[in-house]
């Protein structure tokens, strides 16, 4: 039985381009605890932490690979409804990684793999990005307009019949319809 070690090679971190060397990066791999992530980036985000120059973090720059690639897009999600206002450029591309298998045997040389995995880096700003950028959203607005409420809320009161007997109603999340049962 081998032993596995990987390595990663990556010569250009970020595919957005203008990145200040002193963003805050987050890694996110698969075993990484969405929560932890949260709460440290949610800290800086929201005022709460200062770069080293004593200024409010303005942007960062969430990053993952592989099995990491949801849990990416999941962290970055999350912080969007938590912050808000947040601009986003997102970039998808490949990484190489080299994964070497050494050899249980003393002296045997270990066998190398290179892989290609897809990887994700999204950008998050509170500062205007350009919208030109091929993978840019403007922040998004959670609130619910008035017709929306007035809407769902008469979708979610009981059927007035005459019977006594409860109809029963699914509801559509999409569109906000009332769909068969």
């Amino acid at each position: 039985m081998e032993g596995r070690k990987k390595i990663e090679i990556s010569h250009n971190p970020y595919p957005i381009p203008g990145l200040a060397a002193d963003i805050l990066h987050m890694r996110v791999k698969g075993g990484s605890k969405i929560r932890n992530l949260l709460r440290f980036v949610t800290a800086r985000m929201q005022g709460e932490g200062r770069d080293g120059n004593g200024t409010l973090l303005r942007q960062v720059v969430f990053t993952g690979s592989g099995r990491g690639v949801t849990k990416t897009i999941t962290c970055v999600e999350i912080l969007k409804r938590k912050v808000g206002g947040l601009h986003q450029v997102s970039k998808l591309y490949y990484k190489i990684v080299n994964e070497v298998w050494e050899s249980l045997q003393q002296g045997a040389p270990g066998t190398t793999m290179q892989k290609t995995v897809p990887a994700i880096c999204i950008l998050l700003s509170k500062d205007p990005l350009d919208p030109q950028e091929p993978g840019y959203q403007p922040p998004q607005s959670f609130n619910v307009s008035t017709d929306d409420t007035e809407r769902r809320r008469a979708l979610l009161r009981p059927a007035h019949r005459p019977s006594s007997q409860h109809t029963a109603k699914r509801l559509c999340l999409d569109d906000w319809t009332v769909c068969s049962p």
